[in-house]
């Protein structure tokens, strides 16, 4: 059975980046045991304007202290922070961007959700997602498993009883599928949007959406499709962030042979101009996002 520390230093991942990955799975065993201590929703909104849970902000200052105190890390950007946190005593440490807890609210109901890290070698934080060096995401639901890119193709591994991630696939592709998920009210949607989801219904689209952003793309990384969150009427810019959501998961669809777009642009193109920066997404197979960017 392969670790992930197998795995890593047989791809030639430097001993910082490796150990600094390894802490990162470490974490879900803190944030899973804190799901049934922090259920109520806390007295303030996050940068982005959403109701914080407990659970978000304890998640957030977990994971924030474990990359001050590692000495890995130079700079951390979060959804749930208002400004980017900086770390004094390691200044030419790792660029860390994250989403602490997708999907928090989906708890309370026992369905999966999850973590989101973007690492970025030292320097500035905003940077176009396609210079990211490595990205992941932690999943929360029967299994507890960890998809990892360093930018050589995408792994998942599994949590085993004895602590240890153990390789379950090594260079997955995402295929070309029909499945589909898309948020955002739907009498809210742009002509070309509700286009476009239409055209997938047409050839027998299997709908697919929880409200959690790592759950839904799990799938349409497996199985193809795609997964939507567009920019609306009321809200062209969309909902989910640049920076903690659509760059490191665009960098592990890429690396699967998938796309990210914002409907007419590669996202991983795309240099952020701000830190809660929003935009509209469609990640998934390549087909599907190839034939929304040539829509007028």
């Amino acid at each position: 059975m392969i670790t992930i520390r197998d795995y890593l230093q047989t791809k030639g991942c430097s001993d910082d980046l490796a150990h600094l990955i390894c802490l990162i799975s470490e974490q879900a065993v803190p944030i899973r045991e804190a799901f049934l201590s922090n259920q109520r929703y806390a007295a303030s909104l996050n940068t982005s304007g959403e109701l914080q849970t407990e659970l978000d902000t304890w998640s957030d200052n977990h994971l924030t202290d474990v990359f001050i105190k590692s000495g890995l890390v130079s700079s951390i950007a979060s959804e749930e922070q208002d400004d980017v946190v900086c770390c004094p005593d390691s200044p030419d440490g790792y660029v860390v961007v994250m989403d602490p807890l997708d999907g928090s609210s989906l708890i309370a109901v026992n369905l999966a959700v999850g973590t989101i890290v973007g690492i970025y070698e030292s320097g500035p934080v905003l940077r176009k997602g396609r210079d990211m060096k490595a990205a992941l995401y932690l999943l929360y639901g029967p299994m507890t498993t960890l998809t990892l890119s360093i930018g050589s193709g995408v792994a998942t591994f599994a949590r085993a009883p004895d602590g240890r991630y153990l390789l379950m696939e090594d260079g997955i592709r995402m295929p070309e599928g029909n499945l589909y998920g898309s948020g955002g009210e739907r009498p809210q949607w742009t002509k070309k949007h509700a286009a476009f989801i239409s055209g997938i219904e047409d050839e027998g689209g299997k709908c697919r959406y929880s409200g959690s952003f790592v759950a839904d793309f799990h799938q349409v990384l497996k199985y193809g499709g795609l997964y939507a969150y567009p920019g609306i009427v009321e809200k062209p810019k969309g909902k989910l962030r640049l920076l903690f959501e659509a760059q490191p998961i665009g960098f592990l669809a890429s690396q699967a042979g998938g796309r990210i777009s914002d409907g007419s642009t590669d996202i991983l193109d795309i240099q952020p101009t701000e830190v809660h920066q929003k935009t509209p997404i469609y990640v998934g197979s390549r087909g599907l996002i190839e034939r929304l960017e040539a829509m007028k």
